[in-house]
């Protein structure tokens, strides 16, 4: 919505639909997880965490900075991969290795999120901490996106418009 893909009106569906899959998606995995014998939430179920509940033990100034960092970087990769400048058809490609990228420097510091329903759906099922927890892998996933939306136009501009084809009554005009 900032970096003007979509309109506003569009938001609070986008945000439901994000949630909704989140958790059933994190429900998906738990019924699979638990049906291994000493299955234990107790691990975090891949929860988002910092200071005792990051991977790495990393602080919380650390893990919010990080998490802007990363889904900073992924919504620049996301807008100009999917810039109506950009090569058709390569969206893909780069938007996976660029997520896979994050996830190999992000898991080690907060069980990487960027996204808020990514981190919510594994929350619901941990409570506790993991619940107290949530609103960083909220704010800055938010933050880091908002960055984006705004830095992307400013630095690649904004796309020039398409030019309509050429009709035969146009043509003869």
């Amino acid at each position: 919505m900032v970096g003007k893909r979509f309109p506003a009106s569009d938001l609070v569906p986008y945000v439901i639909a994000q949630l909704l899959g989140g958790i059933v998606g994190a429900s998906v995995l738990y019924v699979i997880a638990s049906g291994r014998e000493g299955f234990s939430l107790s691990a975090g179920f891949a929860s988002n965490g910092f200071a005792a509940h990051s991977p790495g033990g990393y602080s919380m100034v650390a893990c919010l900075v990080a998490e802007v960092v990363l889904t900073f970087m992924f919504l620049m990769i996301i807008l100009g991969a999917t810039d109506k400048r950009a090569p058709a058809g390569f969206a893909p490609i780069a938007i996976g290795l660029g997520l896979t990228l994050i996830h190999l420097i992000g898991i080690p510091v907060t069980n990487t999120s960027v996204n808020p329903a990514r981190s919510t759906g594994p929350a619901i099922f941990v409570g506790g901490w993991a619940l107290q927890q949530l609103w960083l892998f909220w704010v800055a996933p938010l933050v880091g996106a908002a960055l984006a939306g705004i830095v992307y136009p400013a630095i690649a501009g904004e796309a020039e418009p398409q030019q309509k084809p050429l009709t035969a009554s146009a043509a003869g005009d």
